[in-house]
C-alpha cells in the first residue's frame, strides 16, 4: 500500500510541475495570479518627459506587469535635454534597451547603422493589428517596405491661453476652428495688449518698458517643429517636393521666421531663446501668468490639467493657410534585443488607449489608431472623461486640426538630421536676438547644410 501511495503522490506532484512549466511557458494566455514566474523576461524601456509623464509612464508600466506577469520591465527615465547623450552612451557601451523613445535625429542616425529591427514585420505576423489600424503618416522608414520606428503617439500644436488673462485685457479668445484662425495681425494686437512691464503698461502703452516685461503676450519655442507650424503655413518646407534639394531659404520659409523674429524684436510680445532660459518650462510659464499665450503641443495637456489652470486652446494662427504639425518622438526596438517579441508586446500596450488611458485621457498622448477619432464612444472614454486636460477647445483645434489640416514633421523625412539640426539652430540665433534678417541667415546656413544635405 506504501509503494502504491508513494507512486500516486509522485505522480500527482509531476503533473503538478508539469502544469505550472506549462502555464509559464504559454505567454500568451491569460495571466493567473496564483503562479509564480522566477525566470522572467526582462525588458529595459528608455523614455522621456516630465515629472507628470513619468508618473504617467510608470502607472501603465505597472498595469502592464500585471497583465503580463512573466515579464519584468526596467524603465530608464532620462530627461528630454540629456536623452540623445545617454543613448548614445549605452549604444558604444552595449547595453542599449530593448523597447526606446527615440528622437528623429538619433533615430534616423541610428537606421542608417541598422541599429532597429523592422516594425513592418511584426505588424504582417500581427492578428490584433495591421497598418492600415494607424494613422497615414506616423512611420518613420528608411524604405517603403522598413519602418525602423513609429510615432510613440500622434501629437500636434495649438495655441494655449489662460482664459483669465485674455478676459482681463479684454482679448477675444482665438477660435479652435480652422477656418475661423487669427490672422498674423490678429495675433499681433492680441499679444500687444496682454505683454505687460512692470508698472503694468502693455505693449500699445508708448511709455511701456520694454526691457522690463513681467509678462509676455505669446511665447514659442525655436527648435525646428514649432517654427514649421509657421513656415508650413506660409507655404514653406526644408525640402522640395521631390525630396532632392534643401529649401529653407525660400520667400516662403525667411518670411514666416521673420514674423517669428519680429514678436521679439519688433512688436517685443516675446521672450528671446536667451531671455527664455531664465523662464521655468512652457506649461509652468503659462501657470505663473508669465505668458498669456503659447504655442506648444498638446503634451502640455497633461501638467495643465493636473494643475488645475483655467485654460483653453485655439487654433494656431496662420500665414498663407491654417495648419498644424503631426510630429512625435519614434518608438524602436533596437536589433540587439533579445525579447523583440515581448518588446512588441510592450508596444502595443502603450500604443493601445484601452490599455493605457490614462497617457490620453490626463492629456499626455493623442491616439496612433485610427478607430479613437472616429468612433464616438472611444473618443468620449479619452476625451471626455477629463474635461481638466481638454479643455473646450481641445477637440476642433487640436484632434480635428491634425486630422483635417496636419502636415507631417521633418523628422519623417529629412535626411542627415544629426548634422543639419544644429547648424539651422545656430544659424538662427543671430535673427532671434535681431542681429540678423532672416533671409540672409537661412542663405548662409543653406551654404553649409547643402554639403551635408544627401536624399539617397
Amino acid at each position: 500500500m506504501r509503494s502504491k501511495l508513494l507512486i500516486i503522490i509522485t505522480a500527482v506532484v509531476i503533473l503538478a510541475m508539469a502544469s505550472l512549466l506549462w502555464r509559464a511557458d504559454t505567454r500568451t494566455s491569460d495571466p493567473d495570479p496564483k503562479v509564480e514566474y522566477p525566470n522572467k523576461v526582462k525588458l529595459k524601456f528608455t523614455y522621456w518627459g516630465s515629472i507628470e509623464e513619468k508618473k504617467a509612464i510608470e502607472h501603465t508600466l505597472a498595469e502592464f506587469s500585471q497583465a503580463y506577469p512573466w515579464i519584468a520591465v526596467e524603465p530608464i527615465h532620462y530627461p528630454n535635454s540629456d536623452y540623445n547623450t545617454k543613448m548614445m552612451a549605452m549604444s558604444a557601451s552595449n547595453e542599449e534597451p530593448d523597447l526606446a523613445y527615440m528622437t528623429t535625429e538619433m533615430g534616423e542616425a541610428f537606421s542608417r547603422e541598422n541599429k532597429f529591427l523592422n516594425l513592418f514585420d511584426f505588424m504582417a505576423k500581427d492578428d490584433e493589428l495591421n497598418k492600415d489600424d494607424f494613422l497615414d503618416y506616423i512611420w518613420y522608414k528608411s524604405a517603403d517596405d522598413y519602418a525602423w520606428g513609429v510615432s510613440t503617439a500622434a501629437e500636434c500644436f495649438g495655441l494655449f491661453y489662460r482664459k483669465d488673462l485674455l478676459k482681463q485685457a479684454g482679448v477675444e479668445p482665438p477660435s479652435p476652428k480652422a477656418e475661423q484662425a487669427w490672422s498674423w495681425d490678429q495675433l499681433v494686437d492680441a499679444a500687444k495688449k496682454l505683454t505687460l512691464d512692470n508698472q503694468g503698461r502693455n505693449a500699445y502703452n508708448p511709455a511701456f518698458d520694454k526691457d522690463h516685461i513681467v509678462r509676455y503676450g505669446i511665447m514659442f519655442e525655436t527648435w525646428s517643429d514649432p517654427l514649421n507650424n509657421f513656415i508650413f503655413s506660409n507655404g514653406g518646407d526644408w525640402v522640395s517636393s521631390d525630396r532632392k534639394r534643401f529649401t529653407l531659404q525660400s520667400p516662403e520659409a525667411a518670411e514666416a521666421i521673420q514674423q517669428l523674429a519680429d514678436l521679439i524684436n519688433v512688436h517685443h510680445v516675446a521672450p528671446s531663446p536667451y531671455e527664455s532660459k531664465s523662464l521655468p518650462s512652457m506649461s509652468m510659464t503659462l501657470q505663473a501668468g508669465l505668458a498669456a499665450m503659447v504655442v506648444d503641443g498638446q503634451w502640455i495637456n497633461l501638467d495643465l490639467g493636473k494643475a488645475g489652470v483655467d485654460f483653453d486652446i485655439g487654433v494656431l494662427p496662420k500665414l498663407k493657410k491654417s495648419v498644424t504639425v503631426g510630429l512625435s518622438g519614434a518608438t524602436v526596438i533596437f536589433r540587439s534585443s533579445e525579447h523583440p517579441q515581448e518588446a512588441w508586446l510592450l508596444y502595443k500596450w502603450l500604443s493601445d488607449p484601452s490599455k493605457s488611458l490614462s497617457l490620453y485621457s490626463d492629456g499626455l498622448w493623442m491616439p496612433v489608431l485610427k478607430k479613437w477619432y472616429t468612433d464616438p464612444a472611444l473618443v468620449n472614454a479619452w476625451v471626455n472623461s477629463n474635461p481638466a486636460a481638454h479643455p473646450p477647445g481641445f477637440r476642433e483645434a487640436m484632434m480635428k486640426q491634425l486630422l483635417d489640416n496636419g502636415m507631417p514633421s521633418v523628422g519623417y523625412y529629412l535626411k542627415n538630421q544629426i548634422e543639419i539640426f544644429p547648424e539651422v539652430s545656430e544659424g538662427l540665433l543671430p535673427v532671434w536676438q535681431g542681429e540678423k534678417k532672416a533671409m540672409v541667415a537661412l542663405q548662409e546656413i543653406a551654404k553649409k547644410v547643402s554639403a551635408l544635405y544627401s536624399q539617397k
